[in-house]
């Protein structure tokens, strides 16, 4: 079986020694207003550990492996709408993580991540089911698995986290399974109501690594890591079926702007070029609302 099961309680200590001296905790308080999903992709299912009582900080989830199914590597998505900031603690405590601020003034976090959409120091509004990051074993981890907690806006822990339905008190290990963007049968958990999702438009291999949100639609940037290939997709989120302006344009540092515009239904895209150790400028828009990045995701 995988290291969880193997894992002494001081080494949990260890493994998320975070830097709760910060942050105000209280056993009591709860996260009220926002709904949470599962941080995992639609139909997945793994175990939420409430470790008790060495975990730190108390009331913070384990995610793990499930019936054979191994966690690693996979896409970690926001449990709840809000503003989310990127952040890299280095080979310490979280490592490489992400903190969602929502709606309520509540927050969540997602630690020990490989990789995130955004690099540290980025912020990006999300809603719940937009991707964040991949699951690691960066910072403080002696294996994969995503830590993640709810706090409240104060800052305190709620240490009996509630998501998709299910709560885990502490001491408690229950298998979830994923709802996050099963809703409208779309297969799309940040625009359920448009039939494509910027995998289907850019076609096998391709993961979302950032995304940029726009009035009426969301912009995205994907990576094909098996073939260096870089592809925009810029999906609506109104007047969806109805021909409207959307474009989506690829720039590879150096090189000739790829656009694609025109009166769309559904998107624009997919915009492809090769980019591997590259930094690339990408971007799209719905109407008159646009996004343009810097030359970013070097390499």
């Amino acid at each position: 079986m995988t290291w969880p099961k193997l894992i002494k309680s001081a080494t949990v200590t260890a493994i998320c020694a975070l830097a709760a001296a910060t942050i105000p905790q209280a056993a009591s308080a709860q996260v009220a207003a926002v709904s949470h999903k599962s941080p995992f992709n639609c139909g997945k299912t793994f175990n939420a550990n409430n470790w008790k009582p060495t975990h730190n900080p108390a009331g913070s989830i384990d995610w793990q492996d499930y019936n054979g199914d191994g966690v690693n590597g996979e896409q970690v998505r926001a449990t709840a709408a809000g503003t989310a900031y990127f952040h890299d603690a280095g080979g310490t405590s979280y490592g490489k993580w992400v903190e969602i601020r929502h709606s309520d003034g509540s927050r969540t976090r997602y630690a020990h991540l490989s990789s995130m959409v955004r690099g540290a120091g980025g912020s990006m509004s999300v809603a719940q089911g937009t991707a964040i990051g991949a699951v690691g074993a960066t910072g403080g981890a002696k294996g994969p698995h995503l830590h993640y907690e709810q706090r409240t806006a104060g800052g305190s822990m709620d240490t009996s986290p509630t998501v998709d339905g299910v709560t885990v008190s502490l001491g408690q290990k229950k298998p979830v399974k994923s709802t996050n963007g099963c809703g409208g049968g779309s297969g799309n958990p940040t625009n359920p109501g448009n039939p494509y999702t910027p995998e289907r438009a850019c076609g096998s291999g391709y993961a979302v690594i950032d995304s940029a949100a726009l009035a009426g639609g969301r912009t995205y940037l994907l990576y094909n890591a098996g073939n260096g290939n870089n592809c925009v997709v810029t999906m609506k989120s109104s007047n969806i079926g109805k021909s409207t302006a959307v474009s989506a344009f690829l720039e590879p540092q150096g090189e000739r702007r790829a656009t694609d515009s025109g009166n769309y239904g559904y998107y624009a895209g997919p915009v492809r070029s090769n980019a591997a150790k590259q930094c690339v400028r990408w971007g799209g828009s719905v109407g008159s609302s646009a996004y343009t990045s810097p030359f970013e995701h070097c390499g």
